[in-house]
């Protein structure tokens, strides 16, 4: 074995890496891009399969209404998974093998035109059993960061939660105790962790009733 070569090598491996592009490098030269929303809609037609024509998403626990949603939050969300910071086999196929969105500027474009949608349209909820528990907890627990309403902070990097899926949310909130959204977990496992599981479906229900205009339609969760 020529040890002087393989020790080089060694010694190499962390200069290479250091050389990949980091998900913090992305999310910063993605939002130094200016968005083109012609050709984000033209992308856009790579997502709809999934997510619906009009960004709705599915009335179900798998698939979120992104329509809508905040620049900054669209951006964080699709790097994260692009470099595995956040898991979910169907998102990461598309994004982490670059044939959606291949390149920072085609995110920028993309999400810019998906946070331009209209965000009306049918939701679903909850059954309702839990409805004042989950008010109570967003009050005590949430409103300060996400909002009244639940909408948000575009500065901030705070995700609109107001009018999001029922089941969705509830999934996304054992998803974060159970270790399955790392990042969530760090910033709201101590939140979530003492939580029920009539918490945690009363705080989507209540969240997937506020915030935009229910006259639309809403479905009960399935």
């Amino acid at each position: 074995m020529n040890l002087p070569k393989l020790t080089g090598l060694v010694l190499l491996l962390p200069l290479m890496a250091s050389g990949a592009p980091t998900a913090q490098q992305d999310y910063t030269g993605v939002l130094a891009r200016k968005p083109d929303l012609a050709r984000g809609e033209q992308l856009f037609a790579r997502c709809a399969s999934c997510h619906g024509p009009d960004g709705a998403g599915v009335i179900d626990e798998a698939t979120p209404r992104i329509a809508g949603q905040h620049y900054r939050v669209l951006v964080r969300q699709i790097v994260d998974f692009r470099h595995g910071k956040r898991w979910d086999i169907r998102m990461e196929g598309v994004v982490s093998s670059h044939s959606a969105l291949p390149e920072l500027q085609d995110i920028a474009d993309a999400a810019a035109y998906i946070s331009a949608m209209e965000r009306d349209g049918t939701r679903s909820v909850g059954d309702g059993n839990d409805l004042e528990r989950g008010a109570g907890l967003y009050a005590k627990h949430c409103a300060s960061c996400h909002g009244a309403q639940a909408e948000g902070d575009e500065e901030g990097d705070v995700p609109l939660l107001g009018g999001q899926h029922a089941a969705y949310l509830t999934r996304q909130f054992h998803d974060a105790v159970d270790g399955r959204r790392p990042a969530l977990g760090r910033t709201h496992g101590k939140l979530f962790a003492p939580l029920d599981f009539n918490d945690l479906s009363g705080l989507a229900d209540y969240l997937s009733r506020i915030g935009w205009n229910a006259s639309a339609g809403v479905n009960p969760a399935p």
